[in-house]
């Protein structure tokens, strides 16, 4: 692929100096200011491509260039994109922050497709930046029962550790994709946009933490304009960029796409703040998330992603019906993580599937407990052993449904914690004995402070049968604990394996479930 170096960075203006996302580069100042900018030279495609939500005939391709102009997607079997498929796509401009998608629709199932991306001036006929590459494999038909494999992890750019071109920069995403997955799931936290970066920081050992920053970075995020931001500097990294273009990516948002714990109706008490209402801070953070992620921007953030007849994967928001962070020991049964109505769907949609495997994001895990300062409990565990209660009630409600419905084959996956662990999850441990037993993986950060391990609530009766935390809490990527896992499932057997690997692509742990249909 074409890579994108620092000197063409330097040129689009969004290093030093004008700064990444800074000022009405990206649409945050007043639009009559924005368009009457005329950049010389041809437009420039300013952060890469990247693919995602690919399903066995469609996948959204997107990217962003510095000025208004239009995008152009060719689509082809062969990576020369000989005979390759054209389409012409939205007017990129600044309401968009000049980001764009194009939903490619009629492909063929299961296959290497290969795409290029440019942009044309609006004022100049035949002026068109140069063109940047990718390509993406659609999921497997129906009734295609081919080997699937697929990577997840974390915790993006957080508690200070950016950028550091000494250290390697973000290699984990090398590592990702020297495993050839179909995809990836970011199982939320893609950004950190309450956590500020320093230049530099101090390590343990004397040695010094540079980091790359740019002046979205230097505060907490509040306005549009910063949001953005957030995801821009990610995309500064080379090989995010590279692995962005070759393996298309499944987005849920956690807490800090928003800031740290946060929920729905929340009012801030934080000096870093200037805006406190949270729903206005979270109605910004989503729109830079579809402005800057190759997500479906209509419908809820809640979706189903089938990949044959071995994989249905279902992503949930644990955010948007979130309720208030209390002790998490209330009996009413209309609060919750989840919502009424997601709920109902994730119960029904299990019920549907005819998938062998259904694979459940979960952006916080369902058994370790994670506080939110005392007295509170920002997940759905809150240490108490003993009947659900709380948030538990939603879960001990799909699982029981499951169970009574017959469905087999649920895997939960989840991050979040900063650190890997494999847990077992038992109705013979457990204060509720109306599931079927199932396995919960963790893994993460991505590039990120290590923590962990947190307790483990004994309700649903989990066993920790493997875990890798750090020595001591926000231990930085320069030391290792950067993590993510791999899922591979055998097209023949139908068994799915799990590897639980560190930032260099080494295996901890590893396990084999067998087909649960057999």
């Amino acid at each position: 692929m074409t890579a994108l170096d620092r000197r063409t960075l330097l040129r689009a203006g969004l290093a030093t100096g004008a700064g990444l996302a800074g000022g009405g580069l990206l649409g945050g100042g007043p639009a009559g200011a924005a368009a009457a900018w005329r950049p010389s030279g041809r437009p420039v495609l300013t952060h890469g491509v990247q693919s995602g939500d690919v399903t066995a005939e469609s996948a959204l391709v997107w990217t962003r260039a510095d000025r208004p102009s239009r995008m152009v997607v060719e689509v082809s079997r062969r990576p020369d994109l000989r005979g390759a498929r054209l389409l012409r796509g939205p007017v990129l401009d600044p309401s968009t922050d000049f980001t764009g998608r194009v939903r490619l629709r009629g492909l063929p199932a299961g296959e290497r497709l290969h795409y290029r991306v440019r942009v044309t001036d609006l004022d100049r006929h035949g002026v068109a930046s140069e063109p940047l590459v990718g390509a993406f494999t659609t999921a497997p038909g129906h009734h295609d029962r081919r080997d699937v494999r697929f990577v997840w992890t974390g915790d993006i750019v957080g508690q200070g550790w950016g950028i550091s071109p000494d250290f390697g920069g973000m290699s984990i995403f090398r590592s990702m994709s020297a495993v050839r997955p179909d995809f990836f799931l970011c199982s939320g936290d893609t950004v950190y946009a309450d956590g500020p970066l320093a230049e530099s920081v101090s390590l343990p050992d004397g040695r010094i933490w540079r980091n790359l920053v740019t002046p979205e970075k230097t505060k907490v995020a509040e306005t549009l304009t910063e949001y953005r931001g957030q995801f821009a500097y990610n995309l500064l990294d080379e090989h995010l960029r590279a692995f962005a273009a070759e393996v298309p990516q499944v987005n849920q948002w956690d807490d800090h796409e928003v800031l740290n714990n946060w929920y729905p109706g929340e009012i801030l008490d934080d000096a870093r703040y200037t805006e406190r209402r949270v729903d206005v801070l979270a109605a910004r953070a989503r729109q830079a998330f579809h402005e800057w992620l190759p997500v479906p921007d209509a419908g809820p953030m809640y979706r189903r992603l089938s990949y044959g007849p071995l994989l249905d994967v279902f992503v949930l928001d644990m955010r948007t019906y979130k309720d208030p962070n209390d002790g998490n020991t209330y009996a009413d049964r209309n609060r919750g993580l989840l919502g009424r109505e997601q709920r109902q769907w994730l119960i029904r949609e299990l019920s549907r599937s005819r998938a062998t495997w259904k694979v459940i994001a979960n952006d916080l895990p369902l058994g370790l407990v994670v506080p939110d300062g005392p007295g509170a409990q920002e997940g759905v565990a809150q240490g108490d052993p003993g009947a659900p209660a709380g948030r538990e009630l939603e879960f001990a409600e799909v699982l029981g449904a499951a169970h009574r419905a017959g469905v087999t084959g649920i895997v939960f996956l989840t991050a979040d914690v900063h650190y890997t662990a494999a847990h077992h999850y038992d109705p013979a441990r457990a204060a509720v004995r109306d599931f079927t037993p199932f396995w919960e993986f963790v893994s993460g950060p991505a590039h990120a402070g290590a923590f962990g391990p947190n307790a483990l609530d004994g309700t649903f009766g989990p066993q920790a049968v493997f875990t890798h935390a750090p020595p001591r809490a926000n231990t930085s990527p320069a030391e290792g604990f950067q993590h993510f896992g791999e899922v591979a499932i055998d097209g023949a057997s139908g068994d799915l394996t799990v590897h639980l690997r560190d930032r260099d692509g080494v295996s901890l742990w590893t396990t084999n479930l067998p087909d649960p249909t057999r």
